[in-house]
């Protein structure tokens, strides 16, 4: 049993979890948040991250064996810098990984949300037991992790995994800075931009529905269709559909044996898998898509807190051994 800190930085909120890990599963001990907009500097909010832990550790360190940090993209892994996310205004070049070390005297360890969720998944949740395994946020953004042979992948930069880049359709609702892309259709921001153009053309019909009077988000079109609304159920299957295609993308490319998605696609699995696995097994190589399975992510709403903690130990299959 080893107790580690994990850190959730993010563009809402930050977070400041305290942990144990073993080979049984991750438990949680404490955790305390902050708003992240209410500091002036990303110095000033690294020091009060600071103070959480010490509190919650009561002065208290010498327990503690590494920290995991998690934050979205871009960032360099191995200085352990993070480099002006789009959620996160100012936080340019930021050398997180030395600012924790040196100040809780303990190794520290940077990856981006979706490879930090990845890991989490693999040692803790769905895919226990997997060399190769995809991870797919599917939440307000798509990106992915990739476990291959058994480890993480980062890529040369730490841009491996940006499947919601990939375009669909030469127009369409934009997802990463690219319209008609993947992220484009199957993510929160992305589902309400394709329903907001699925509503124009209505009203360029006469035809009104009743989202035009509430407002526009993933949510309410899941919602609406779970009651019935036959407009938000055709929303729901495109996006079903399409996810299907990056799905047989993946299956080709990767050959995983095992794709986990979290977030959106966790909550509504009954929904979009169907249509997902409808186009799956017309698009992608049988013999690929054989022995790959499709899940829902196992954490569920802890996710976040113990993908930061799966961090503190490094991030290769010899760094668990003695876990």
């Amino acid at each position: 049993m080893k107790k580690v800190i994990g850190i959730d930085i993010g563009g809402t909120k930050c977070a400041a979890v305290l942990g144990e890990l073993n080979a049984q599963g991750p438990r949680i001990l404490s955790k305390r948040t902050v708003q992240t907009r209410q500091f002036q500097s990303p110095q000033e909010l690294l020091h009060q991250l600071v103070e959480l832990i010490c509190e919650q550790a009561e002065g208290d360190l010498s327990q503690f064996y590494g920290i995991g940090i998690s934050c979205g993209g871009p960032l360099d892994s191995r200085r352990g810098v993070i480099q002006s996310p789009p959620h996160l205004p100012g936080w340019d070049n930021i050398p997180v990984v030395d600012f924790f070390s040196e100040r809780l005297g303990m190794p520290a360890y940077l990856q981006n949300d979706a490879n930090a969720c990845a890991v989490a998944e693999w040692k803790y949740g769905a895919g226990r037991g997997c060399r190769d395994m995809v991870f797919l946020t599917f939440g307000t953004g798509l990106g992915a992790g990739l476990i291959l042979n058994g480890g993480l992948y980062n890529g040369c930069c730490d841009m491996a995994g940006e499947i919601g880049h990939i375009r669909m359709e030469p127009l369409g609702p934009a997802g990463y800075g690219k319209l008609g892309s993947l992220e484009g259709f199957c993510s929160g921001d992305g589902i309400a931009l394709f329903t907001q153009m699925k509503l124009w053309e209505q009203s360029q019909r006469g035809a009104h529905h009743r989202l035009q009077d509430m407002e526009v988000t993933a949510q309410n079109v899941f919602e609406l269709a779970r009651q019935g609304d036959s407009f938000c159920l055709s929303i729901c299957q495109s996006v079903g559909e399409y996810f299907g295609r990056g799905l047989s993308v993946i299956i080709d490319m990767l050959n995983p044996e095992l794709i986990v998605a979290g977030s959106i696609f966790t909550r509504h699995y009954d929904i979009l898998y169907p249509a997902a696995k409808a186009v799956v097994e017309r698009e992608a190589l049988l013999r690929s898509q054989s022995c790959c399975k499709i899940v829902p992510a196992a954490l569920g709403e802890s996710l976040g807190d113990v993908a930061a903690l799966s961090l503190a130990m490094g991030t290769d299959e010899g760094s668990w051994s003695n876990v």
